[in-house]
């Protein structure tokens, strides 16, 4: 699910800068009132910076406090979505992804949920929770391509996800992938 010009970059040797910042994300998958497993997606509000208005798992930048990265996805998730982190089974962390325009290396995890606690989203980051069923997720039906101008490049073509309404790309789209493509090791 990488674009074009980030499969370019990573064959020609792209090089991650000295001082990249850190941040972890979650991977929250969890039933629905029927039993149906769902996962979680955030929409992050519009702001100044590169992330704005796009759609990414809950989770951040590394604090002063946070042990370690996992410790750091587990707080943000807290803090972005209202889940306790004492709630949340970590199961696995995921391949560590580099996004160049915002020079973070973001290491996912995925995590179990019970969801005996709605998800409230924080109004100062989160525009709204997109919750996505695991059937959607797994249809091919639901990959497609966008052409897409960004902070770094005009007009190009990115591979992505279509769920609920919301075009999913980039990074996200790139650690949704890898996790599908477990998954249909299992199913």
């Amino acid at each position: 699910m990488a674009p074009e010009v980030r499969v370019k970059e990573l064959k020609a040797g792209m090089k991650v800068d000295r001082n990249p910042k850190k941040a972890g994300v979650m991977a929250l998958f969890y039933p629905d009132d029927d039993y149906r497993t769902h996962f979680l997606l955030i929409h992050r509000k519009s702001y100044p910076g590169v992330h704005s208005d796009q759609i990414s798992f809950p989770g951040g930048k590394v604090e002063k406090g946070d042990p370690d990265l996992m410790a750091t996805a587990l707080r943000e998730t807290h803090e972005e979505v209202g889940v306790p982190p004492q709630d949340v089974l970590v199961i696995r962390e995921m391949t560590e992804v580099y996004i160049p325009p915002s020079n973070f290396i973001v290491q996912p995890y995925l995590g179990l949920y019970k969801k005996e606690f709605p998800f409230v989203p924080q109004e100062a980051e989160v525009a709204a929770v997109v919750e996505v069923s695991l059937d959607d997720f797994m249809s091919d039906s639901n990959i497609t391509t966008q052409l897409l101008s960004t902070s770094y490049a005009r007009n190009i073509e990115v591979p992505a996800f279509s769920l609920n309404g919301h075009v999913v790309w980039g990074a996200t789209a790139m650690m949704m992938s890898e996790i599908r493509e477990m998954f249909k090791r299992v199913f």
